[in-house]
């Protein structure tokens, strides 16, 4: 499966601007013909204008409608990193999800909100982990601050995904722990991970660490980007994934049962 990741140099609460940039990168990284397009979090506005209300769509209908269009004018699958969408009152961190025909197979709604940042103060967490299928490979999609918890993507790997996406707005001031963590999501489920995190800085003036990275269940970093806007592409060979499965079998030694003692 090849992937293209379009780590955007995000420009703060602009999105025409944004959108036009999107136009343009996917114009470009489709010259490779990838299967899947991968976008950042927060691509739209950055992470965050306040009040985050005015630049959320109700359940994201504008912006579902460009990246349809975009999946089906290069038929190709595209995982829409996130943007604000608005549910009845509450804005979610969503991302939309869509097969090569343009199709919407499935919305991801960002589960733990960076607290330090006040995030659960503008948007409303989701209470659901997916999965979905692109191209007959089982996925998975958590988004930034979801990789700081490990029962996240564990969940996901116990349902069967092969590849984990993690779209994200990560500051470089905590750059070696997105390398960390994204690594050790790959070991310990022994899948693939491919991350899209933004380029530019966030609304605090912080400057985001880019290092956007496809990562084999060895956790070999199979291709990786630096810190400034770029296409990152590469290749995921997914019969990595059960040669390494078979050498270190650690879901056949999993012993559930003590997992959920409670400590002394």
């Amino acid at each position: 499966m090849e992937v293209a990741v379009l780590q955007m140099q995000v420009a703060f609460g602009q999105p025409e601007k944004n959108t036009a940039k999107l136009h343009r990168l996917a114009a470009q990284a489709m010259e490779q013909q990838p299967d899947v397009l991968l976008l950042p979090e927060l691509w739209l506005t950055g992470f965050y204008p306040r009040p985050i209300h005015p630049y959320a769509a109700s359940n994201g209908q504008k912006t579902c409608a460009l990246l349809s269009a975009l999946a089906q004018k290069y038929q190709v699958n595209v995982i829409g990193g996130t943007i604000p969408s608005l549910l009845g009152d509450k804005v979610f961190n969503t991302s939309y999800i869509f097969n090569r025909q343009g199709q919407l197979i499935t919305t991801y709604q960002k589960t733990h909100l960076f607290s330090p940042s006040g995030e659960g103060e503008d948007f409303t967490a989701g209470n659901n982990l997916i999965t979905f299928t692109l191209d007959g490979v089982k996925c998975g999609i958590l988004v930034c601050y979801d990789v700081r918890f490990p029962e996240a993507s564990r969940q996901l790997a116990l349902e069967g995904i092969s590849l984990l996406f993690i779209p994200a707005a990560w500051p470089l001031k905590r750059l070696t722990h997105w390398q960390a963590l994204t690594r050790a999501r790959a070991i310990e489920n022994q899948l693939f991970v491919v991350t899209c995190n933004a380029a530019g800085t966030d609304g605090g003036g912080q400057k985001l660490a880019g290092h956007s990275a496809i990562i084999d269940p060895w956790g070999e970093i199979l291709a990786e980007a630096g810190a400034e806007e770029t296409i990152l592409q590469g290749n995921i060979q997914l019969a990595i994934q059960s040669q390494i499965r078979e050498t270190i079998n650690v879901f056949a030694d999993r012993r559930p049962s003590i997992y959920k003692k409670t400590p002394n």
